[in-house]
């Protein structure tokens, strides 16, 4: 369970290191660009870069105007939920600031149940690994703490984690592409 502090503080804007379904991510309300550009900041992450977003139901795609076909709904459920992130176009331009104007976001449905529950209740979470961009990713909160420190607003420990990030891949006209191998394999 995640304190209902720890919700309110990310429905507020509030940013913080917990465990994804893969590594420690810094996540924040997608839906807040304030919160998404302190997380930009704080990581030193390249500004044309977009980051990955947690969501916590099929749906939440329709927040960022995302419309799929029912071919692109059959491959996302098969991947889905899972240590998969899947890129789709977003054109329109009010979620600039979460894609950087490459027109397109990375989306990933975590099937841990703990993280898909906060996801339910916060919405959206922007969730890049929780380092400094180049840097390796911190496995524990005492790595955490030791990148970010009190500019953050919480941490929640999950132990150590040693993962890979997720996979990532991007789905053009029905094909699929790896852009990065990660946790899991596809084949």
């Amino acid at each position: 369970m995640i304190d209902k502090k720890i919700i309110e503080k990310l429905k507020n804007g509030g940013i913080g290191i917990l465990p994804t379904d893969t590594i420690y991510g810094l996540v924040g309300l997608a839906a807040s660009a304030e919160a998404v550009e302190r997380i930009y900041e704080l990581r030193k992450r390249d500004p044309k870069k977009p980051m990955i977003v947690l969501i916590g139901e099929l749906s939440d795609l329709k927040k960022f105007d995302i419309k799929v076909d029912k071919k692109v709904i059959v491959k996302l459920k098969k991947y889905w939920p899972g240590k998969i992130s899947i890129i789709l176009p977003c054109k329109n331009d009010k979620f600039f600031y979460l894609h950087r104007g490459t027109k397109s976001l990375a989306f990933r449905l975590p099937a841990d149940g703990i993280l898909q529950n906060l996801l339910k209740k916060t919405g959206p979470l922007v969730a890049p690994s929780a380092n400094i961009e180049g840097e390796k990713p911190a496995e524990n909160i005492t790595g955490a703490k030791k990148y970010f420190g009190d500019r953050i607003d919480f941490y929640i420990d999950g132990g150590r984690i040693e993962s890979k990030p997720s996979t990532l891949i991007k789905i053009e006209e029905g094909e699929i592409r790896i852009l990065r191998k990660g946790e899991r394999n596809i084949i």
